[in-house]
Order: C-alpha cells, then sequence, then structure tokens
C-alpha cells in the first residue's frame, strides 16, 4: 500500500520536513544537483525548491527549520488562573448568588465572564484547574450544631487524660455506635453500553435492621444485630455481651444517643462500675468517631453491592459482613488512621 505521505509533503513530519529542505538545498549548492532533479526527487515543486534557496541564502540553514506557528493569544491567561485558583480555594458559590454551595466548571466559566470578561467553556476551566493542581473532591460535611470548641477540648484534653486513666486501672478503649441497614441500600456501578441505563429488579418491600458495635483501636470489633428499634433495653443487652468477652476492664466512648443517657443505663453502668464506664463524643461530630467507618465497609462496600431480596436474606448478609470484618484487623485499625481519628490510635 502506498504511503500517503507520498503525495502529499504536508503529511510529512516537521522535524522530517526540516532535514528534506537542508538536504535539497546542500545537493543543489555543494553537490551540482539542478533545483528540477531535487524536485523530482523528492516530489516537490520546483517552487519550492527555489523558496528553500532564497531562504537559505538570507539567514542559511536555520531558515530551513520548520516554525511552529503561533496560534491565538490564549484567553486563560496567569491572572485568570491565579483568579481561578483563589476563587475555588476562598472562595464559596454561593457569595456570589448561585443556589450551591459546589463549585461547577459551568458556575466558573459564567464567573470569570462577568468578573474579566473572559468567555471560555466549562472544558477549558476543567483542564486549567487540573493543570493549577486542583481536583474533584468529596465534601466532608459538619453540623452548623458543633461546637468546635468542645471537640478541640475532647480531642487534646479529655481524651488523653482518659488514655492516661485507661493505662493506670489497666483497661482498654472501645467506640460504640448504632446504624441501620435496610434493603434499599444501593451502591455501586459497572460497565455498559454508554448512554444506556442498566436495570436492576430490586425488591420494593421495607425492611430494616438495627446494629450495635464496638471497635478498638486494637483492631477488635463487638457487633449486635436486632430487627426491633434501640432502646435502653436493648442496648444494655448489647452491654452484657461486650462484658462476657472482657477480661480486662473497659470505658466505651459514645455518641450521645438518649438512651445513652438514660436511668436504666446509669443504673446499669454504676452496678458494673469497676468494669466498664461510658465517655460521650462531643454532640454533632460523627468524623471524630472511628466506628463510622466501619458503616462505611458494611453498608458501602459490601450490602449496597449485594443482591438481597427479603428480610432473612439481609439478616445473613449483615452478620457475614460484620464477621468478615472482625476477622480483617488490619481494616478496622485503618478506621483509626484519619487525620479525624487518629488521636484515638493510641488506646
Amino acid at each position: 500500500m502506498r504511503p500517503s505521505w507520498l503525495d502529499d509533503a504536508r503529511l510529512i513530519p516537521d522535524e522530517v520536513m526540516s532535514y528534506s529542505r537542508m538536504l535539497a538545498v546542500y545537493a543543489v549548492r555543494e553537490n551540482g544537483f539542478s533545483p528540477k532533479d531535487v524536485s523530482e526527487m523528492l516530489g516537490i515543486s520546483r517552487s519550492s525548491v527555489y523558496a528553500w534557496l532564497r531562504r537559505f541564502r538570507s539567514e542559511g540553514y536555520k531558515s530551513l527549520e520548520t516554525n511552529q506557528a503561533l496560534g491565538a493569544k490564549p484567553m486563560v491567561t496567569e491572572a485568570v488562573d491565579a483568579w481561578l485558583k483563589q476563587t475555588v480555594l476562598k472562595r464559596r458559590s454561593q457569595e456570589f448568588g448561585y443556589d450551591t454551595r459546589l463549585w461547577t466548571c459551568a458556575l466558573l466559566a459564567e464567573r470569570l465572564a462577568d468578573r474579566l470578561g473572559v468567555e471560555v467553556g466549562g472544558a477549558t476551566i476543567n483542564a486549567h484547574l487540573h493543570r493549577l493542581g486542583l481536583s474533584v473532591q468529596k465534601l466532608a460535611h459538619h453540623a452548623a450544631e458543633q461546637t468546635p470548641e468542645a471537640v478541640e477540648r475532647f480531642v487534646n484534653q479529655t481524651f488523653p487524660k482518659l488514655q492516661r486513666f485507661a493505662k493506670v486501672i489497666g483497661a482498654d478503649i472501645a467506640f460504640e455506635d448504632e446504624a441501620g441497614v435496610d434493603l434499599h441500600e444501593y451502591s455501586g456501578k459497572t460497565w455498559g453500553l454508554r448512554g444506556v441505563s442498566l436495570k436492576v429488579i430490586v425488591t420494593g418491600r421495607r425492611e430494616h435492621l438495627n446494629i450495635l458495635s464496638t471497635v478498638s483501636a486494637r483492631g477488635e470489633s463487638r457487633d449486635h444485630v436486632t430487627d426491633g428499634r434501640i432502646n435502653c433495653d436493648v442496648y444494655i443487652d448489647f452491654l452484657k455481651q461486650v462484658l462476657k468477652g472482657c477480661t480486662r476492664p473497659l470505658i466505651i466512648v459514645v455518641g450521645g444517643a438518649s438512651f445513652h443517657r438514660s436511668r436504666k443505663v446509669r443504673v446499669f453502668i454504676a452496678q458494673h462500675r469497676h468494669r466498664m464506664r461510658l465517655e460521650c463524643l462531643p454532640a454533632y461530630s460523627p468524623e471524630r468517631h472511628p466506628n463510622e467507618h466501619a458503616w462505611e465497609e458494611i453498608k458501602d462496600n459490601k450490602l449496597a453491592r449485594q443482591v438481597i431480596a427479603n428480610k432473612h436474606a439481609l439478616n445473613q448478609h449483615v452478620h457475614s459482613a460484620l464477621g468478615s470484618l472482625q476477622k480483617r484487623t488490619s481494616r478496622i485499625l485503618s478506621f483509626f488512621q484519619l487525620p479525624e481519628t487518629k488521636y484515638a490510635a493510641a488506646c
């Protein structure tokens, strides 16, 4: 098959074409070939050879190199890049009247046109944001009701004291939390034809289970599953179950649900004060609770990707996921290695 560049010199790469011009000029000037011979040999017009000779006589071989076209003047300058980075990192879209807290490329393009008069598409904004070292981030939501001072005091004062106390009395520290799971936990993606949504048949029934769980920085976890609501009686039964497996006193850090502070639970803790103690996290601070990440593992990475048809199957899958997590000590330890939970890693 005949290569197309033999019939169209424009298809020859720039560097190769630069050397071809130089060789053509060299052949005429140094080896005595005529422009006609060179044009026929290279398959180009004689006028091109004469033009190369004129350029050589004027500026030498350097003039025969291919020069890249300058192209249009870039619209997104360094100043625009600086504005983009400053806007994304220091400002919120709500400040400009948008009914969202999220910056999208389309909104940034719109704001750029209004502010600096530079009109570009969202794809251009996307490319420049990546070039500036920025990427799309998942938001870490914090409750407006949270008291940052209380969280800082717990992390830097209360919990270190708790650790020292645990060391004195030979106690372990665990974090306890509760979560609900149902048949409608769906997540995950799969491959398919572009533009064609894949349909998955699922149950429309509403079935629900509740889980109580503790995790420790030693990589241990204990769990209890119930199909009823969690109240102080269910919680006390779980504490009894936890106590059965304890050989050392246990300090449990809890999230502060109403049953944690109920009279029945306080009486139970008082009766077992030599073996168990409860300590509450500051209100509205789930990001400081290592057990929150256990629910991500159970619900998002396990249950939401499985086919679960009824409550019996849900119960089986929940116990299987919890049992699997109990065996994965390294995974539990990782819950204590995140920036917000690392304070509890030395329990």
